[in-house]
């Protein structure tokens, strides 16, 4: 599986380590920053991956900060994109299962690096549904995003 995944400083030691991880597995990543401990802003990196992920680049994609909150929210303003916050199985299980979630937001700030691979792992591993009461909601999500895009002028 092709991989995007991006960090802001606050989670550049996890984006590391999961990437260990995902290779470790086999998948390929597309490491789209930070490259350090550095302050940066943590927008800049979730459009790269929620972009990567939406123009169908990468699979799917993982953004790490400090909790995780700002990032999901940055990654959610890019059409297409299903981000979903977890800081542990059952959320990570049922984002994929019930939400078909292609990006996955946490916080080094919040989650060990053990209980990082678990999220990890159940996130990836578990299939959507398909179950049509979940692509309906998915349906209706993505009208709603075609709904309220802003007029383009000129």
């Amino acid at each position: 599986m092709n991989i995007a995944i991006g960090c802001d400083h606050a989670g550049y030691r996890l984006k590391e380590h999961v990437k260990r991880v995902l290779t470790d597995r086999g998948d390929t990543v597309i490491d789209v920053g930070s490259d350090s401990e550095q302050p940066s802003d943590y927008p800049d990196f979730a459009a790269a991956v929620a972009r990567a992920v939406a123009d169908r680049q990468a699979d799917r994609g993982i953004m790490i900060g400090g909790s995780g909150v700002g990032e999901t929210i940055a990654c959610n303003k890019v059409p297409g994109i299903r981000a979903a916050q977890c800081h542990e199985s059952y959320t990570a299980k049922f984002s994929r299962l019930h939400n078909d979630a292609n990006v996955l937001c946490f916080g080094q700030r919040v989650i060990g690096l053990g209980q990082a691979e678990e999220i990890l792992r159940v996130w990836l591993d578990t299939p959507f549904s398909g179950d049509e009461r979940h692509r309906r909601r998915i349906a209706k999500i993505a009208d709603l995003e075609r709904a309220n895009r802003p007029a383009r002028i000129g």
